[in-house]
């Protein structure tokens, strides 16, 4: 799970939509330093997962669909990446060739799985409302 430029904009569009009733994404785009063909790309799998909502029309545009309260860094990540591994040999359908070879465990293969498992609980500790609430100050 390195985090994508996909995922970093995904955040900028979630904070540029914090706290309003809509935006286009012409607006998003210039609040944020997003490209249109970027941002609909990631409203597009944010609509997906239900994180915010589409509008279509002459006065269309997108807006949260889901509390700030309710959201964590891994929910927007995990909507735009949902295989996040910080290595390849994480994802259940890499077989790794050096675990229980001989009847023993890879221990980097462990280590990494442990990493990976603490990195997503520390990704989901925070609220986007705790993390966004200075940027509404200013």
């Amino acid at each position: 799970m390195f985090i994508t430029r996909e995922c970093d904009y995904a955040m900028r569009v979630i904070r540029a939509l914090s706290g309003r009733e809509r935006l286009s994404v012409n607006e998003i785009c210039e609040k944020e330093c997003v490209t249109a063909p970027f941002a609909y790309k990631i409203l597009k799998k944010l609509q997906k997962a239900k994180i915010v909502r589409g509008y279509r029309g002459v006065h269309g545009g997108y807006s949260m669909n889901r509390d700030l309260d309710k959201l964590s860094l891994y929910d927007i990540y995990s909507a735009i990446d949902p295989d996040m591994f910080i290595i390849e040999y994480l994802d259940p359908e890499y077989h790794c060739i050096r675990d229980g070879q001989d009847g023993i465990p890879c221990r980097v293969h462990h280590e990494l799985a442990d990493i990976q498992e603490e990195l997503c609980e520390m990704l989901k500790r925070r609220t986007l409302s705790e993390l966004l609430k200075d940027d509404e100050q200013n």
